[in-house]
């Protein structure tokens, strides 16, 4: 019975149950308590493994001492520990890098020109190659310079650049318009020109209501008080007609002083532009922005006022721009309004 289950491959049911010794190194086979059952990849196919189940493709390897020894599964704690050590790394917070390395501060200096309307970035670029641009007073030499457009003073060809949100305008003011931004009564006022503007802007000065010509708009509260305050001298041009005949020392009076009941007031330039019978067109340059202060001398002087225009604020000339019409002033322009108050 025993050499026939040799011959025929069977193991001995008893070997399995926990028969005599002999039956067990005859077969071979481990009592269930003694068998493995390895968890994870040990690099081994299944036929290699005890108590594995063989593959499509059992193995030719050899087996038991001469083979190559299993490779012992990794415990379930060290696999947790490492998966802990894992996402404690990816959860630390992000390190602040130095400024050298991470997002610098501030605009590139050619996009913060092309905003403010000097041209296109690569104009820009051409112009900081030619050494036109300056930074806080120093002449810039290489592309990629950054600066603060609310700190840094930014200049082309030595006028100061708007690098701020800060609007400019000119407007000429037609006689009868109240200088003012609203108005109570229900007159025509400067706001009515400028109602479709999403920033607040101010009239720089004033004009009296029957008085034309050239009065600034801006949102640039510095440039406003600066450019009004008898302190920096703007001064402003005016054309009065008025009726002749004119003596000869009408400017050299109105250049010594005239005599009013708030005190003198001078002239800073006079000359006659055009004389047709009695009929006479002046023009007054002064400094002072006292009310109504062209009419009162002129008056004083025994010639009132028929029509009064403002034709230059400062640098900025009235030009050819119709009356009624409001147009924003070019970069250059506003560069000059800030030199002629040292801004």
């Amino acid at each position: 019975m025993r050499s026939s289950d040799r011959n025929s491959g069977n193991r001995n049911p008893r070997g399995a149950g926990g028969g005599k010794r002999g039956d067990k190194k005859r077969t071979g086979t481990p009592r269930p308590e003694e068998r493995r059952y390895d968890v994870g990849n040990t690099g081994q196919s299944g036929a290699n493994k005890p108590g594995g189940v063989p593959r499509s493709k059992p193995s030719n390897k050899p087996t038991g001492n001469r083979g190559r020894k299993p490779v012992p599964a990794r415990p379930r704690e060290l696999d947790a520990q490492i998966e802990e050590r894992n996402r404690a790394r990816h959860s630390k917070p992000q390190l602040k890098l130095p400024k050298t390395f991470g997002e610098q501060e501030g605009e590139r200096l050619q996009k913060v020109l092309a905003r403010a309307g000097m041209g296109s970035r690569r104009a820009c670029e051409e112009l900081i190659e030619q050494h036109r641009v300056e930074v806080n007073g120093k002449i810039v030499t290489e592309q990629g310079l950054r600066v603060d457009p609310e700190k840094d003073e930014v200049k082309v060809d030595g006028l100061t650049v708007a690098t701020q949100s800060y609007l400019f305008f000119a407007l000429n003011k037609p006689a009868g318009v109240v200088s003012t931004m609203e108005d109570p009564d229900g007159r025509q006022c400067l706001g009515d020109y400028v109602t479709n503007r999403e920033t607040r802007l101010f009239h720089v000065g004033r004009l009296d209501t029957e008085t034309e010509g050239i009065i600034l708009l801006t949102n640039h509260g510095e440039l406003s008080h600066r450019l009004t305050h008898p302190r920096y001298g703007v001064k402003k041009t005016y054309l009065a007609a008025i009726q002749g005949p004119l003596p000869r020392d009408l400017g050299k009076q109105l250049k010594n002083g005239i005599e009013l009941e708030d005190g003198y007031a001078r002239a800073d330039h006079f000359r006659v532009v055009e004389n047709t019978g009695k009929n006479y067109l002046v023009e007054v340059t002064l400094h002072e922005g006292r009310k109504h202060i062209v009419r009162r001398m002129l008056a004083e002087a025994g010639f009132p006022v028929d029509r009064l225009v403002r034709t230059n604020f400062g640098p900025i000339p009235l030009g050819d721009q119709k009356s009624g019409w409001l147009r924003r002033l070019t970069n250059t322009e506003v560069g000059m309004l800030m030199r002629e108050v040292d801004l």
